[in-house]
């Protein structure tokens, strides 16, 4: 059975893992998409403490 590593190594080479890493990459060069991850980074540390 393959790693966890490997797996993902395998799936972003992939079609389908190429076109996600695509979308992650337009994602994260929209300001209002990176704020929006920003606060909910956020929202997830401030709870755990």
């Amino acid at each position: 059975m393959p790693s966890m590593i490997q797996r993902i190594k395998q799936f972003t080479r992939s079609p389908q893992g190429r076109r996600t890493t695509e979308q992650v990459r337009r994602a994260a060069s929209d300001p209002r998409r990176r704020a929006q991850a920003q606060r909910l980074l956020g929202k997830l540390r401030g709870g755990r403490r």
